[in-house]
């Protein structure tokens, strides 16, 4: 039976089931598995966690075009010209009438053909050109996807470390997570809530190497959302410390807000 498992959480089936892209027969053997398996429960619960997180990360507002293509429909009444039956006039001035009407009727008439093609054509350029910002857009945002589906492998990969660093009583609201893989060299923070500072003052992240901090940059309220750090090897732990405003080349120990072991 764990077997069954093992090989069904190898499938990457989960995976594909978050995203939306299995089909009728996957989706129905992926919840009869989530219903039937505490592991597959379990495991499904912490890819949809991580899956979150990454989304929050990459949180922004998409682009909205809107596709008007508005046809204009001319209606213009056709003055209508009565003419009286007398006998006195002549047949062939009756007949000459009648053909200045028609030709006035004709003028009009081609005239609101040419009026509502030029509008026609200027719509369908607009049409055109929206259609190419959506192909833009279209792209854009499929490398967006990819980013964020390689946050989301990142994230799953058995050697990522996650660890929770919260706030010492110098801020004690403050609570960040970072996810550390030495395989990968690679370091991530996601910034969960910072208690506000006078303006005059950031946040700075430190590694410990021996003894000595390396700034690994500064962290903000408005950069809530899954980033990279650089990765430090070796490095035995983490520390948040408060700093002048801009950073500070030397760490103030004294002013440690949060720190955490990597070893």
């Amino acid at each position: 039976m764990k077997e069954k498992i093992t090989v069904f959480l190898n499938s990457g089936l989960l995976d594909k089931y978050l995203i939306g892209q299995t089909t009728a027969a996957e989706t129905e053997k992926v919840e009869t598995y989530i219903a039937k398996y505490p592991e597959v429960q379990n495991a499904y619960n912490t890819l949809q966690h991580n899956l979150e997180i990454v989304a929050k990360s990459n949180l922004e507002e998409a682009p909205s075009y809107i596709l008007d293509a508005v046809l204009d429909k001319i209606d213009e009444d056709t003055p209508v010209i009565n003419l009286n039956d007398k006998k006195k006039y002549k047949q062939w001035y009756k007949l000459a009438v009648a053909a200045s009407i028609t030709a006035i009727a004709l003028g009009v008439t081609s005239y609101q053909f040419y009026n509502q093609n030029q509008k026609l054509n200027k719509e369908n350029q607009v049409v055109v050109e929206e259609i190419f910002d959506l192909r833009d857009d279209i792209e854009m945002n499929n490398k967006k996807l990819d980013a964020v589906m390689e946050q989301f492998k990142r994230l799953n990969d058995p050697e990522t470390y996650k660890y929770i660093m919260q706030g010492n009583h110098r801020a004690r609201d403050l609570k960040t997570v970072a996810y550390i893989n030495p395989k990968e060299r690679t370091s991530m923070i996601d910034v969960v809530s910072l208690p506000q500072l006078p303006e005059e003052q950031c946040y700075q992240i430190w590694a410990d190497l021996q003894g000595k901090m390396v700034s690994l940059g500064i962290l903000t309220e408005a950069d809530r959302q899954l980033k990279r750090i650089p990765f430090q090897e070796n490095a035995s732990g983490l520390n948040i410390t408060i700093e002048p405003k801009g950073g500070n080349s030397t760490a103030s120990i004294e002013n440690t807000v949060a720190e955490i072991n990597l070893q």
